[in-house]
């Protein structure tokens, strides 16, 4: 399990790259926080139940972030 935490962080790694070409800084500063916790959560060697309990509280907290995102931040047809 702490192998699919790396490849995570893998892809949240290449997506701050990206982010970072394409001169979307904050953005690429979220990414590489999250790419830091998915690497630092992988040489823990916890147990699978809690690595499946840390995956169940990013997806929380993603979906809570993002709802309230495009609930009272994001303006719909506003923009170039």
């Amino acid at each position: 399990m702490d192998r699919m935490y790396r490849v995570l962080a893998f892809w949240t790694g290449i997506f701050t790259v990206m982010f970072y070409v394409g001169d979307m800084y904050s953005l690429a500063v979220l990414f590489l926080a999250q790419t830091v916790f998915f690497i630092a959560v992988s040489y823990l060697k916890l147990s699978e139940r809690m690595y499946m309990y840390l995956f169940g509280a990013y997806c929380t907290l993603f979906f809570i972030g993002f709802t309230y995102y495009s609930n009272f931040i994001l303006v719909p047809g506003f923009g170039h």
